[in-house]
């Protein structure tokens, strides 16, 4: 194996750099969805980018991924809200500048008028050296979005 030179000091920057990018990305993403401009959030995932509920509990997809599964899952945003606010409780870049965490409270005014829907997410966002996002597993509680949904009866 070769000897590779690291420049130590450099590598702080470096991940901070990364980091820094890779959290703005994130705020941004949740920043478009409360606009519901899904085409500019859409262009922040890269070209095979993908979305995954590990919790859908059979009334979500479980994954999405490309830009046209990332669209057909995204796009009914606007028509089925009309207002949607973020708050971020915590934000961290991992040891992998390319992978963050975030926890954040979702409070979205249902179009329909039967009220607001609130729920805490924990997500993991993975970038590739792009910075565009090439993986966002978002966690939710699903019994709270089925209720707010009426689909209790539809979980599995």
């Amino acid at each position: 194996m070769p000897d590779i030179e690291i420049n130590a000091t450099a590598m702080p920057l470096i991940f901070q750099e990364t980091a820094n990018r890779n959290k703005a990305t994130v705020r941004k993403l949740l920043q478009l969805l409360e606009q519901m401009d899904i085409s500019a959030f859409l262009a922040l995932f890269a070209a095979d980018g993908r979305q995954i509920n590990p919790f859908a509990s059979g009334i979500f997809r479980k994954r999405a991924t490309g830009r046209e599964e990332l669209r057909d899952y995204w796009q009914t945003v606007p028509e089925q809200f009309s207002g949607i606010t973020f708050s971020i409780d915590e934000i961290y870049a991992m040891e992998d500048p390319n992978i963050v965490f975030a926890h954040y409270q979702g409070e979205m005014t249902l179009r329909d008028g039967t009220g607001v829907y609130t729920n805490d997410y924990y997500s993991i966002f993975r970038f590739n050296g792009d910075g565009e996002v090439s993986e966002h597993v978002k966690v939710f509680n699903p019994i709270r979005t089925a209720r707010s949904f009426g689909l209790v009866d539809q979980i599995r």
